[in-house]
C-alpha cells in the first residue's frame, strides 16, 4: 500500500484556513498524528542510516528513500508550524479586540498552551501600557484613528451613574442619548453598553 506522507499535517493547515475569520478548536487528535508521523519517520530514516553504513560494501542505496522521508518531516514540521502561528496570531488580535477577557465560546476552542500563551501576551501588554508616561496609556482605546473627539452614543442598558474623568456624572438609562468624549466610550461600546450613532 502506498504510503501518502504529509497528508494529516496538510489537513491541520486546511481547515484553519476555512475559518479564516474564527477560531476553530484545537485539533489535539490531528496535531498529535502528524507527531507521531514525525517521530515515525526520523526513526525508519535513523535505522536505513545505520542498516546501510553497516551493509556499505551491499548494492541497493535507501539514500532516495532517507531523503523524501526527510522531506516528509521538514514539510509536516512547516505544517504544524504555520498552524500554530496563525492561531496565535488571531489570539493577539482577538487580544486587541476583546481585551484580556476573551469571551467563554472562544476560549473553548483553546489549548492548554494557547491559554496560557495569550496570558502572558496580555500580562506584558499591560506592563508595557503601565510604562509609558506617568500615568500609562491604554493602547487598546482608539484602535482606528478618531474622526472626532466627541461622539453620540445611544445607552443599551441601565448603567446608573457614569463618572467621566473630569469628574461629571453622567446618568445612563436604557435608550438615553449622550455626546461624549471618544476616549471615554471606547470600553463601554466594546462591552456593549453603547452603541455608537453614527
Amino acid at each position: 500500500m502506498k504510503k501518502m506522507y504529509g497528508e494529516k499535517a496538510y489537513s491541520l493547515v486546511k481547515e484553519l484556513a476555512r475559518c479564516e475569520d474564527n477560531l476553530p478548536p484545537y485539533n489535539t487528535d490531528l496535531v498529535n498524528a502528524v507527531c507521531n508521523e514525525v517521530k515515525q519517520l526520523v526513526e525508519e530514516n535513523e535505522q536505513d542510516a545505520m542498516t546501510s553504513a553497516e551493509q556499505s560494501s551491499v548494492g541497493g542505496s535507501v539514500v532516495p528513500t532517507i531523503k523524501i522521508r526527510h522531506a516528509a518531516v521538514k514539510r509536516n514540521v512547516r505544517c504544524l508550524m504555520a498552524y500554530h502561528y496563525n492561531r496565535l496570531k488571531c489570539l493577539r488580535t482577538m487580544r486587541w479586540e476583546f481585551g484580556s477577557i476573551l469571551p467563554t465560546e472562544i476560549k473553548a476552542n483553546l489549548s492548554a498552551s494557547e491559554i496560557d500563551w495569550f496570558s502572558k501576551y496580555s500580562r506584558s501588554l499591560a506592563a508595557y501600557m503601565r510604562s509609558i508616561g506617568e500615568e500609562g496609556v491604554n493602547l487598546s482605546v482608539d484602535l482606528k484613528p478618531p474622526k472626532a473627539l466627541y461622539v453620540e452614543v445611544r445607552c443599551l442598558v441601565d448603567y446608573g451613574r457614569f463618572e467621566l474623568n473630569d469628574g461629571s456624572v453622567v446618568l445612563l438609562k436604557k435608550d438615553s442619548r449622550h455626546y461624549l468624549p471618544r476616549s471615554e466610550c471606547e470600553e463601554l461600546i466594546r462591552q456593549g453598553v453603547f452603541e455608537h450613532i453614527i
